[in-house]
């Protein structure tokens, strides 16, 4: 009776957030369109009158890709689920599975029940998306097929993509909106597909270092022919050489094998691996393929633009960017996690109508990820910590939960994450959040509100240093990452008369000055340098002038410096200030080689160090407790 119980009350927990999204027909980031399938061609031509009527787009001015123009005809189709995501940076959680083959289709039902055999239509409506099905130019695939490649990835990744008319005016791309992502690409390759996959997709770093996952059934690879970088990958039908070349891409150095399958795998890196299945069926590997390989697996675009694309037509756009940082995903299917979080979608609801500014907005959007002993109250009460995630400027909320790594990291914490869209409400922002969080702690008493911190990137690291200004009784810490500089309010200068706040801020090495820094991979310019100096001086540490000299990147000297690498890429520098009693009240990280983007990584960063602070909800105070 009590497993019942606790289903019902998980399953009424889940229909309050279909009922409220169902009804949501003017909510941010949801297209809200049926499900679709067109050839190539008339996806192309749909896109920009669909795209032009997403909420937030009216005003612009949108036309299809002018990389598909060319593109041949017959070839490809394109399976778009109902209510894909969209605006904003909303198009960006879209998962996109490709498939090649050499089987022909007489006409598009034809193609359509191919897709339907592999199971990739209730795969995709499942998680929202694009089934994209492309044929050979010819009879079989080769050179020919190369370059429809590339136009096909430009189209669909570059995300906000813009060119100029003849007169000046911006006109923005609407293909990768309509039918595009860029962070959950997956291939699928059969037969001939594979083939291809094997000779002209895997050995270039840009086509193949996007990908998040693959699947090839049957194919061959040419001996001059090897993988460019690392990826997942799931063969069946495989020769041992072509396996033993994505073993050595992928740096394996352990071996699993269960129910007829075999996985090699990195020790240190156990997304770089490589399954060998014995199973035939290609409905049960396309199956087994998504669910135990392509969904546990992310890219995020963090490098310099244009690295391995230079002498290509259209290079330089944003999210070229190849190869992308290989990460682990945790995909939301059914409204949880694998792990047990589960997501409860708040769309155009009047909760907060009492902090509306004088545009009549206020925030009517906010998405919540809840430990599932949260839900059910089998956590103790007061025991589980509070996130305040604030995405960037253009963001979408659940794009910044995702890609920050804030899901991931409240699976592996158990942890809650509220993530507001503040995008559009300008007043009241502080008091909005407040009245957030205290909802939060009132409708999940496992909540503990003396462990409750703010979060957020660009436009939302510098909401994370205005609600901590305004509001540092409700926080135990603040992590502005790549934060707006926010000089503080005279107002708020009383706040911390008797208390401080711990904070850790981040950069990254190439965030366009002079946004917040001096000149490219330097260091902080001097707003960025007011910032350092605020947080400290709130945190009792007082500092002198700055001397990028003698202490490069930071100006500062250090009570303690760490260097690590981040992920298997990237060189990181953290320098932490004590105050009077030791304890590191203020942190400041420095990520090399990066752009200004989020990165899965940056929540356990920023965790590693809040983690240690509390907020004593009788006297104000933190406690610091390194030993948690």
């Amino acid at each position: 009776m009590k497993k019942r119980l606790l289903s019902l009350f998980l399953a009424a927990a889940m229909a309050l957030g279909a009922f409220s999204q169902a009804f949501a027909m003017g909510a941010i980031g949801e297209l809200h369109n049926p499900s679709s399938f067109e050839t190539l061609a008339e996806a192309h031509e749909s896109a920009p009158a669909a795209v032009n009527a997403i909420r937030g787009n009216e005003a612009g001015t949108f036309v299809g890709h002018p990389a598909l123009e060319g593109y041949p005809e017959g070839t490809t189709y394109v399976y778009r689920s109902e209510n894909l995501y969209g605006g904003q940076a909303a198009a960006r959680l879209n998962t996109n599975i490709f498939v090649y083959t050499e089987e022909k289709f007489a006409d598009k039902d034809a193609a359509l029940a191919f897709i339907e055999g592999l199971g990739l239509v209730d795969i995709i409506e499942e998680c929202k998306g694009s089934v994209v099905l492309v044929n050979p130019v010819g009879e079989t695939f080769g050179t020919a097929d190369v370059y429809p490649y590339y136009q096909l990835q430009t189209a669909m990744l570059a995300q906000k993509d813009f060119g100029l008319d003849a007169d000046g005016n911006r006109i923005s791309y609407a293909d990768a909106e309509y039918f595009g992502g860029y962070g959950y690409e997956y291939f699928i390759g059969i037969g001939g597909g594979a083939t291809f996959f094997n000779n002209y997709i895997a050995p270039e770093i840009d086509f193949v270092g996007r990908l998040a996952g693959v699947l090839l059934i049957g194919g061959e690879m040419q001996k001059v022919r090897k993988p460019a970088t690392f990826v997942p990958i799931y063969f069946s039908g495989a020769d041992e050489k072509t396996i033993e070349k994505y073993c050595a891409a992928d740096g394996v150095d352990a071996t699993t094998f269960v129910e007829g399958k075999t996985t090699y795998y990195n020790q240190a890196w156990p997304l770089r691996k490589v399954i060998v299945s014995e199973e035939t069926d290609a409905a049960a590997l396309v199956h087994d393929a998504y669910y135990n390989l392509f969904v546990k697996a992310m890219r995020v675009p963090v490098l310099p633009q244009a690295i391995y694309s230079g002498g290509a037509p259209f290079a330089g756009y944003n999210f070229d960017e190849a190869p992308y940082s290989l990460c682990d995903r945790c995909i939301v299917i059914d409204g949880k996690t694998a792990e047990g979080i589960y997501y409860i979608p708040h769309q155009c609801e009047d909760t907060f109508i009492d902090y509306i500014n004088e545009n009549g907005d206020y925030m009517d959007t906010w998405y919540e990820y809840v430990p599932e002993e949260v839900l059910n109250n089998t956590a103790p009460e007061g025991t589980v910590p509070l996130i305040l995630a604030l995405h960037g400027g253009g963001d979408d909320a659940r794009v910044f939960v995702e890609e920050f790594g804030l899901l991931e990291l409240a699976g592996a914490e158990r942890l809650a994450v509220v993530a507001p869209d503040h995008s559009i409400f300008t007043m009241n922002k502080n008091d909005s959040f407040e009245a957030l969080v205290k909802y939060m702690l009132e409708t999940y008493p496992a909540l503990d509100a003396s462990r409750v911190y703010a979060t957020g990137y660009s436009m939302g690291g510098g909401a994370s240093y205005s609600v901590g200004y305004y509001k540092p009784d409700m926080l135990a810490g603040i992590a502005p990452f790549a934060g707006s500089a926010t000089p503080q309010p005279e107002e708020t200068l009383a706040n911390f008369e008797d208390k401080d706040l711990p904070i850790i801020m981040s950069i990254s090495a190439f965030d366009p000055p002079p946004r917040r820094l001096a000149s490219l991979e330097g260091p902080a310019n001097e707003a960025e340098q007011g910032m350092i100096k605020t947080w400290a001086g709130i945190n009792g540490i007082e500092l002198g002038d700055f001397d990028f000299e003698k202490y490069p990147y930071f100006g500062q000297k250090a009570d303690e410096l760490t260097i690590d690498t981040v992920n298997d890429e990237f060189e990181r520098y953290t320098w932490y200030l004590n105050n009077e009693d030791g304890e590191p009240r203020f942190a400041f990280t420095y990520v090399f080689d990066m752009i200004h983007a989020l990165y899965p990584e940056y929540a356990f960063m920023l965790w590693d160090y809040l983690k240690d602070f509390s907020r004593d909800q009788t006297t104000k105070e933190i406690i610091y407790n390194p030993n948690r």
